[in-house]
């Protein structure tokens, strides 16, 4: 008698998720895990040091309209930062978007975190009709005039930098850590570490030292860990003295 083999279950039958597409062919882009967690990193590190908090503006995945000639016409960058504008619109009220002709300054830097339905729109590798928006690359670039601009493959780990000069993009150089925007006195790096549970290659701002900006959170971890050390050492004297009461 043959013994036959149990059926298999489906998580090694059917598709995973590496199999399954991310995106919506329809809506490229879409957030996946990764697209919700970079974006909020560069958030928490991106503290230029000559701009008070209160004129710093910073959003990933929100409507960025840029044309007056077609005010309907918008893009998304996967996270941006303004500089020198007021954090709330009309210093009162969260944007629902970023409006460039309304608002009167345009964007800092833009970092979009490639996909596979997005690359070439990101990287300007894509050609439309007269009547149809341009790509991001050339929105940024022609339009908006962003004066930094990057990409990142979180599969390869590779990060390409570009400035503004003159009338066109073109690469940056890495310096050191990573790459350096004089204005914001801020650099962008990969940081290889454990954030929200997940050690990996991240994006992440540094300060002229050298030094990664630290999130809320390590800032209260590191003052605990020196309240440790302050307590163990006011111990270590307390206990010093009571052996030695004459000294």
């Amino acid at each position: 008698m043959y013994q036959t083999s149990p059926p298999r279950s489906p998580r090694e039958t059917l598709p995973t998720m590496y199999d399954l597409p991310s995106e919506d062919p329809e809506e490229p882009g879409l957030p996946d895990e990764f697209h919700l967690l970079q974006p909020e990193l560069l958030r928490q590190t991106f503290r230029p040091p000559t701009y008070e908090a209160s004129n710093i503006f910073t959003a990933s995945d929100l409507n960025l309209y840029y044309d007056l000639r077609h005010p309907q016409w918008y893009k998304r960058p996967d996270w941006f930062a303004v500089l020198g504008v007021p954090r709330l619109y009309d210093d009162q009220d969260l944007r629902l978007s970023y409006v460039v002709w309304q608002e009167g300054i345009y964007p800092f830097v833009a970092i979009e975190l490639l996909s596979p339905g997005t690359e070439k729109e990101d990287l300007g590798h894509t050609w439309r009709e007269v009547s149809q928006p341009p790509n991001k690359w050339t929105v940024y670039e022609q339009i908006l005039r962003i004066p930094y601009y990057f990409v990142f493959n979180r599969y390869t780990d590779e990060l390409q930098g570009f400035g503004l000069v003159r009338e066109s993009y073109q690469p940056l150089s890495v310096e050191g850590t990573g790459f350096w925007l004089e204005k914001a006195q801020l650099g962008l790096g990969l940081w290889q570490g454990n954030y929200q549970g997940i050690n990996r290659q991240w994006l992440r701002w540094y300060d002229r030292d050298s030094q990664w900006i630290l999130t809320p959170a390590e800032q209260e971890k590191q003052r605990a860990d020196l309240a440790a050390v302050e307590i163990a050492r006011l111990k270590q004297l307390l206990e010093q003295a009571a052996m030695n009461p004459n000294s």
